[in-house]
């Protein structure tokens, strides 16, 4: 019986998962495959046994290059993460005419290009799964089960911790800071939480999904990235009173000639799918000429989740390697020199409607001026609420819902009337998707 052999980089978290979970099904992997896919070496420069997890002592090494240079290994599957590491792993793996499974996600939104590339010419296997979304297939769904169809839009929530945050702040009514802590403690966010509540892990996946439903080349460094440390529950509550629920969501929109590619925190209706996701889960709508509208749900992060995403890509890259048909599905859904780059819109740019909560003195007039500056960058107001009444000069929220207008136009606005003495902190600005 044919042999293919596979090669784990990283016995953390997710690699051990992925140990664990290959030993635990194995007789179920071999009745699906038909020939036997076999785990030959584990490499981790502080191999620890972890628990539940009984491999071999002869299966273990501290130098990756026994994997990668290893001429019995056909697929190398790199987990430890990071930029510098990481890549000559996998290029040196592409190199080495062996195929590579990543659920390094910072990695391939920074430098996909260059690695699908070296891939390409290699004719060799890239899975990336995991790398956005944890175990939900949205990658393969992109790449394999819309093939034929046009994907018009993609909204996501994409990173757990800042779901686990914001389902709290809403349904418990604790301010961030409380909530923060509590994710800390139960393991949904790092000690370090900057990558989630910043943004920017969203924004990595954000740059993969839009690479792949687009086919253009996409640079994180072009994706304008917002986090959730400024949302209060007074906006929650507020985003509640009309019909709306908080989501930080990754959005990816093909205009035609550029692309709309941003991750912030959003106003989305509450009879919406994506408003029903709660705590660590994510979900990514994907909108196509086809297809209509389709969600797809699961746990984003977590070990277990993680794992089964970066075994499933193991066993489709060998099963492709057993039948001979590497390259029949492109790594990212388009041949490579068929890729396009499509320029990213600014985000000063873009046209959409906007929540804004300014904390003003309560006194005669002061709605009038700010109509009269919003009115002078031609942006129309569709509501505006105040709760409450302030004596001796205390300010009171007064929140404002924008009709269309583009984002260039508000930030003019918000610079005056944030000046004005009757302002008393900075504009809180959350921008509103009706039309998902």
């Amino acid at each position: 019986m044919k042999v293919i052999n596979f090669g784990v980089i990283g016995f953390g978290t997710v690699g051990s998962g992925v140990v664990k979970l290959f030993l635990d099904n194995q007789e179920e992997i071999g009745k699906r495959l038909g020939f036997k896919l076999r785990l030959k070496k584990i490499a981790d420069k502080m191999m620890k046994s972890k628990e539940g997890v009984q491999v071999p002592v002869d299966m273990i090494t501290s130098d990756a290059y026994e994997i990668i240079n290893d001429p019995e290994i056909d697929i190398v599957v790199e987990l430890v993460g990071g930029k510098t590491f990481a890549k000559q792993f996998i290029l040196d793996a592409l190199k080495n005419k062996k195929h590579v499974v990543t659920a390094n996600k910072a990695l391939l939104s920074e430098c996909g290009a260059e690695i699908f590339t070296e891939a390409s010419k290699a004719n060799c296997y890239i899975g990336f799964e995991a790398s956005v979304g944890g175990v939900i297939p949205v990658i393969r769904t992109i790449k394999e089960s819309l093939a034929g169809d046009k994907i018009e839009s993609i909204y996501g929530i994409m990173n757990g911790t800042c779901n686990y945050i914001l389902t709290k702040m809403a349904e418990e009514k604790k301010d961030f800071d409380e909530v923060l802590l509590d994710a800390q403690k139960k393991g949904y966010a790092e000690a370090d939480p900057t990558l989630d509540i910043d943004g920017i892990d969203a924004a990595h996946k954000l740059t993969i999904l839009t690479s792949l439903a687009f086919g253009t080349n996409v640079s994180f460094n072009n994706i304008y990235y917002e986090g959730i440390r400024d949302i209060t529950n007074l906006d929650i509550d507020f985003a509640s009173d009309f019909d709306y629920t908080i989501k930080l969501l990754g959005i990816a929109k093909d205009n035609g000639k550029k692309i709309e590619a941003k991750v912030h925190p959003t106003l989305i209706p509450k009879d919406h799918p994506l408003s029903s996701v709660r705590l660590e889960y994510n979900a990514i709508f994907i909108k196509g000429m086809g297809c209509g509208s389709m969600l797809l749900y699961g746990k984003g992060a977590g070990m277990m989740p993680t794992a089964s995403a970066v075994l499933g890509d193991i066993i489709d890259c060998a099963r492709h390697i057993y039948t001979n048909s590497i390259g029949t599905i492109s790594n990212r859904g388009y041949l490579e020199g068929f890729m396009q780059n499509k320029q990213i819109e600014f985000i000063d740019e873009i046209v959409s409607k906007f929540y804004l909560r300014l904390m003003v003195v309560d006194r005669p007039g002061v709605l009038a001026s700010i109509s009269g500056i919003l009115g002078e960058k031609n942006i129309s107001i569709e509501s505006v609420v105040q709760k409450g009444r302030a004596e001796n000069g205390e300010g009171v929220p007064l929140v404002i819902f924008t009709h269309e207008t583009r984002e260039r136009e508000l930030k003019e606005a918000l610079i005056k009337i944030g000046s004005a003495d009757y302002c008393l902190a900075k504009p809180v600005v959350l921008r509103i998707e009706d039309n998902i």
